[in-house]
């Protein structure tokens, strides 16, 4: 675990007026990651730090040669179109470069050297991003239990999650081709259903779309092929954690989903958010990681008095969901759910340790998904299948409409972020993706 510092001292203000303003999700002692340039411009995409309404450009940055040492490998790593080489360098490197960077932003800092880096803000409002690293694979998991019981309760009142669950992160590999910035706009995808009682599927547009809350974690050290990470090493490879919509086909996954795991009802689309708020950054928000005593406890290999003593994060989330109706009025996003990281049931440092364990290697780049994440309490669902149960009590929104599974037009937002007495709130943006009508063979 990262141990507190001065990044994380709540008094500290930045020159960047708009980092001290109350409830950003920016502040001094944030300073996320991503990838962007001016928007419309034919300028390389190149790494940022977020600092309230301003992006600090770290080529911009680079060129004005503020850096030295570790910090200076490490701003020309972050400064080119991906920061798998940045991600690749370690975490001595991603700390020297942000208690650099919070120097050079910090109240205080000398005149010529805040003109200097002045010149390196570009406002947020006018760039774009793109992912923010080459993606080699990606893994999403399934470790939220009080999301797993929701979805097995659908089916059977006293359903029970699979024996599995209780014993190991479970999680499938999914499609990297189609993973999208914030903004992503898709198609409804098309794909195979059985009707109850049917003698044989139809081939037709998905009728029950959804969202999943999930969150993403991105990978910076990876591990040679057959060298398993340790539960105690876990975090040193995990670089940080963005906002991910895990979009699914609920109809065409319940066809296909036996006996393998999902396909086309995962594989259309994936949204995450564009800023990355590093470990180091979420050190404060640590929680201790607990299981109750009446569960299996877990096998040795995922087990340790660090895990239990910090290895659950409480990152607030919410879900809000923004009609086509509801935006031709700018009446607004109407929130379907809220709740909190710390509830999952297995930690980011298991689900690495895990992944590895059987000699997989991971690479500098790689992104694993949190899973669905739902909290135990009422209207901390994290996929509107739970909410409404399977489309049986449809949710209202603001507007009056209703929803129970998502329709065309339809946007749904992710918004995350940490607050804790004594330290500073911080936060993860974004993450927001459109609904578009289907389209494809069969469809007028």
């Amino acid at each position: 675990m990262i141990a507190l510092n001065h990044t994380h001292d709540a008094g500290a203000r930045s020159w960047v007026d708009a980092a001290n303003i109350e409830g950003t999700d920016f502040p001094i002692q944030n300073l996320p990651y991503a990838v962007l340039r001016r928007r419309g411009s034919q300028e390389p995409f190149r790494g940022g730090v977020a600092i309230g309404d301003q992006v600090l450009d770290l080529a911009a940055l680079c060129a004005r040669e503020r850096l030295d040492g570790l910090a200076l490998d490490a701003v020309r790593a972050a400064a080119l179109p991906a920061l798998n080489d940045f991600f690749a360098l370690g975490a001595a490197a991603w700390q020297s470069l942000r208690h650099a960077v919070f120097a050079l932003l910090r109240d205080g800092t000398a005149p010529a050297t805040m003109q200097a880096v002045r010149e390196c803000l570009v406002p947020q409002a006018e760039v774009e991003y793109t992912v923010p690293a080459r993606i080699g694979d990606y893994t999403d998991f399934y470790t939220s239990i009080d999301h797993a019981l929701n979805i097995s309760r659908l089916m059977n009142p006293q359903g029970d999650v699979t024996p599995n669950f209780r014993w190991i992160p479970t999680a499938y590999h999914g499609r990297v081709s189609t993973i999208g910035i914030s903004g992503q706009r898709f198609r409804r995808p098309m794909g195979q259903t059985m009707a109850p009682r049917a003698k044989a599927p139809t081939y037709h547009a998905c009728a029950r779309l959804d969202y999943e809350l999930e969150l993403g974690i991105w990978i910076g050290q990876g591990n040679a092929a057959g060298e398993p990470i340790a539960l105690e090493h876990a975090e040193e490879h995990i670089f940080g954690i963005c906002l991910l919509n895990d979009w699914s086909a609920r109809d065409i996954q319940f066809w296909e989903m036996a006996p393998l795991g999902p396909f086309l009802a995962k594989n259309f689309a994936t949204t995450i958010s564009p800023w990355i708020v590093t470990m180091e950054a979420l050190a404060p928000y640590r929680q201790a990681w607990t299981r109750p005593a009446s569960e299996p406890q877990p096998l040795g290999y995922l087990e340790s008095a660090a895990n239990r003593e910090g290895g659950a994060i409480d990152i607030r989330l919410e879900v809000w969901l923004e009609s086509e109706k509801a935006r031709n009025d700018a009446s607004g996003p109407s929130r379907l759910s809220r709740t909190s990281f710390r509830h999952q049931y297995w930690s980011v440092a298991q689900m690495v340790a895990h992944h590895t364990v059987g000699g997989c290697n991971l690479n500098a780049g790689d992104l694993l998904g949190s899973g669905t994440i739902s909290g135990p309490g009422p209207g901390e669902a994290g996929a509107i299948i739970e909410l409404t149960r399977a489309g049986q009590s449809p949710v209202t929104l603001a507007n009056g409409e209703q929803r129970g599974f998502l329709e065309d037009g339809d946007a749904v937002l992710l918004r995350g972020w940490c607050e804790k007495p004594g330290h500073a709130r911080i936060g993860f943006g974004e993450c927001r993706g459109t609904v578009l009508p289907a389209e494809g063979w069969g469809v007028p």
